[in-house]
């Protein structure tokens, strides 16, 4: 998924380029996503953060951006490219389809759920609650329901979770050490 100026690339092709150190691999997304599972020497820079640290990247650099699944990237490739970044390109699929194509992904030990499990565990919960409390309390509470289905509808058709920024935050979500540190597939 890519606007309609970024190109995108098969996982496959990005590998050889990257291996061959004529890219740099941009992963966008959240810290607690990055940490489950990331590519080796990829530079890390949280999408909710791109716009404050673009001094961080080399706009004379191909950057080929990641995400689970290609949304994201999208997103900060239309950021980048508004702030002068010309050399864009989307790892069609995201993470996900790297991993299905069997290209190396490094896996954390630290064993968290992951952030979409979260969201939909909360959601589930909240919604489940809000329709028993309507059931045998007060109708009221369907309320409840009805503000999480928005929520999810939102989120589908935007790409934007709000719950999901709001969980990556949390204290058991935050990487024990920072993940952009060392990450660069730059000689």
């Amino acid at each position: 998924m890519s606007t309609s100026q970024t190109p995108c690339i098969p996982p496959q092709a990005a590998f050889e380029q990257c291996r061959e150190g004529k890219k740099v691999i941009l992963d966008v997304r959240t810290e607690v996503e990055f940490a489950e599972k990331h590519l080796a020497n990829s530079k890390h820079l949280p999408l909710d953060r791109l716009e404050g640290s673009l001094n961080q990247l080399d706009p004379s650099k191909h950057h080929y951006l990641l995400c689970l699944g290609g949304k994201r990237a999208a997103k900060a490739a239309e950021i980048l490219s508004q702030n002068g970044f010309e050399n864009l390109t989307i790892i069609d699929g995201g993470i996900d389809a790297w991993e299905r194509g069997g290209l190396p992904v490094e896996h954390s030990a630290r064993k968290v759920l992951p952030l979409m499990r979260q969201v939909q565990l909360v959601i589930g919960v909240l919604a489940l609650t809000g329709s028993l409390l309507a059931i045998f309390i007060n109708p009221l509470f369907a309320i409840l329901p009805a503000f999480l289905g928005a929520g999810l509808t939102l989120a589908g058709s935007t790409g934007w979770c709000g719950l999901a920024l709001l969980l990556a935050r949390m204290p058991w979500n935050r990487s024990i050490t920072p993940c952009g540190a060392s990450c660069s597939t730059e000689p």
